[in-house]
């Protein structure tokens, strides 16, 4: 008698969820590029939220007030997040990725097909375009096919970054995978003091480096918005780590609020000039005695 092996739809999830795996056991492959992203501190923050858990033996809630790219969380993979960016184009697509996204368009590495999907783009923008699945779609295609993975927006608001010039791409179509890790994952974009934090809940803050190139949005992030957030971190009394560019004033501040400061050395892998240099990252923590 043949036998016939019918793949189940746990076989199925399986299979996607091994597509996205880091080797190694490194969390999960954050679906965009991103600038300044922090997949290189990613095992040593998972390590510090480990160490963190509350007395009852579980495991907090994690908070990203600048989540990015999504490199920490996916990395830590907890079970509950609140995760937050001024960038509403990431956090739209983010939200399309909790919902299992399956992409609709066509994906090609090729500069006019860029240009015209980058005016498609814009052109929703200006219209204010309620079609939130196509603005997600076209968000992933314009970050995995331009210039160093930038999202840069000119002054009226349009998506400004040019066409990569990459040899090959290896574009992801189906997003299912993501669907059963984001379940209880509350995606948010707005002001870090908006948030609803818990008294038990893990923060970790990533802002824009405090340097002169701030624009990673419309509004750039000044160094009194730098003031603003460390203030804010150090009022919360559950476990908090900062990472920031350790500039002088950086360090002094987060020293003078009562944070433990290290010095790390960072690769530089995308930043937002397109430096690839080496940086020193200052690393804050609280409340984690």
């Amino acid at each position: 008698m043949t036998s016939v092996f019918i793949k189940t739809d746990t076989d199925l999830n399986l299979k996607r969820r091994e597509a996205i795996e880091l080797p190694g056991g490194a969390g999960i492959r954050p679906p965009l590029k991103w600038a300044g992203g922090k997949r290189w501190l990613a095992s040593r923050l998972k390590e510090i939220y480990l160490g963190s858990r509350q007395k009852s033996g579980s495991y907090r809630r994690l908070v990203e007030p600048f989540c990015g790219g999504l490199s920490v969380s996916l990395a830590i993979q907890p079970e509950q997040a609140l995760l937050n960016d001024i960038n509403d184009h990431s956090i739209n697509f983010y939200r399309h990725l909790k919902k299992g996204l399956r992409m609709r368009r066509d994906m090609k590495n090729d500069q006019d097909f860029y240009y015209e999907a980058r005016a498609l783009f814009n052109e929703l923008l200006e219209k204010k375009s309620d079609n939130k699945r196509l603005q997600a779609e076209l968000f992933y295609y314009l970050n995995r096919t331009g210039y160093n993975g930038l999202c840069r927006f000119n002054k009226k608001g349009l998506f400004n970054v040019p066409f990569g010039s990459y040899k090959n791409i290896n574009y992801t179509e189906d997003f299912r995978a993501y669907k059963e890790i984001l379940k209880d994952w509350h995606f948010l974009s707005g002001d870090f003091e908006l948030l609803d934090l818990k008294r038990d809940d893990f923060v970790y803050a990533d802002p824009p480096y405090d340097v002169e190139f701030r624009q990673y949005a419309k509004e750039g992030f000044s160094y009194e918005d730098q003031i603003r957030l460390a203030r804010w971190l150090a009022s919360h009394r559950g476990p908090v780590v900062a990472s920031n560019q350790a500039t002088d004033r950086i360090m002094k501040l987060y020293e003078s609020l009562g944070f433990k400061v290290k010095i790390l050395s960072a690769p530089r892998m995308i930043s937002c000039t397109g430096d690839r240099t080496r940086a020193n990252e200052m690393l804050a923590i609280k409340n984690l005695d």
